[in-house]
């Protein structure tokens, strides 16, 4: 019996589209970055080698020390930054590391990984990185844990896409204070607006009014009265997007997409107006 990690579940018992890479495939990936950095290292100490003379004893061991530490923690931060959560290995087995919530990867995640990678994967032969990958229901290596992360096989099943923002809600959700909004109930809320168009009419506005009060609660300032959970639910998640994607690319231009929603008046200073 092949064993396979279990499904990512939120703590609202909601299983999140993607499927986690298993551990004999990450395995292969990470000898396919391990071979890319030995061809680096070998080529780094030859050229070292052959300016040795140059210096004294002590610059020359400090030199090789450096540019070791750098080849083996920058390899995987540069490249998981630049890609946003993979290496070469992982393009080559079509897997990505992505944040708990599905989010791409952060530079402090992919610095928390790399550091944690030097020490389990390099220092100590990949014991504990495979013996916690196992262990780990998600598949998770110590690494994964400190950066809060997960590998992911982008082969596998895929993210439900990010709501767009309807536009008469948008004054209001660039005022959001989303810090107390955790990634289990942005996709708790992603899910179900996903679905919602396949659910019995009771149960989805059941639901609907539930996961509303439930991200209500989480974030500042409050919804503008009479507006409809779905529309709340897809500005707030909509406005966490841009604002990751902000966080992400500080120079890049405001993305637009075409919106489906109906179009509405300039937006009021209070209160929300449903469409006519």
């Amino acid at each position: 019996m092949v064993w396979q990690p279990a499904p990512v579940v939120t703590g609202d018992a909601v299983v999140l589209d993607v499927a986690i890479a298993q551990l004999p495939v990450r395995t292969l990936a990470a000898l396919i970055d391990i071979v890319v950095i030995g061809i680096a290292y070998v080529v780094g100490v030859v050229l070292w080698s052959i300016t040795l003379t140059q210096f004294d004893d002590a610059l020359s061991a400090a030199i090789l020390i450096i540019f070791t530490v750098l080849t083996l923690v920058g390899y995987p931060v540069v490249m998981e930054t630049a890609t946003r959560g993979r290496s070469l290995g992982k393009m080559a087995l079509g897997l990505r590391v992505v944040a708990e919530d599905g989010g791409p990867e952060r530079f402090r995640q992919a610095l928390f990984r790399g550091l944690a990678g030097f020490v389990e994967i390099w220092m100590l032969t990949g014991g504990p990185a495979v013996i916690c990958s196992l262990l780990s229901a998600k598949g998770r290596r110590l690494g994964d844990i400190f950066a809060g992360t997960v590998v992911i096989s982008e082969r596998g099943p895929k993210l439900n896409p990010i709501p767009v923002m309807p536009p008469a809600l948008a004054w209001w959700a660039a005022s959001l204070e989303l810090s107390g909004l955790g990634p289990e109930q942005a996709e708790l809320a992603r899910q179900f607006l996903a679905r919602s168009a396949q659910l019995d009419p009771r149960i989805r506005h059941e639901m609907g009014h539930r996961i509303f009060d439930e991200v209500a609660s989480r974030i500042s300032p409050p919804p503008p009265p009479g507006a409809p959970a779905e529309y709340v639910l897809a500005a707030v998640l909509a406005e966490r997007h841009r604002r990751a994607l902000a966080r992400l690319m500080p120079q890049a231009q405001p993305m637009t997409y075409p919106s489906p929603y109906p179009t509405y008046p300039s937006p009021p200073t209070s209160g929300f107006t449903p469409p006519s």
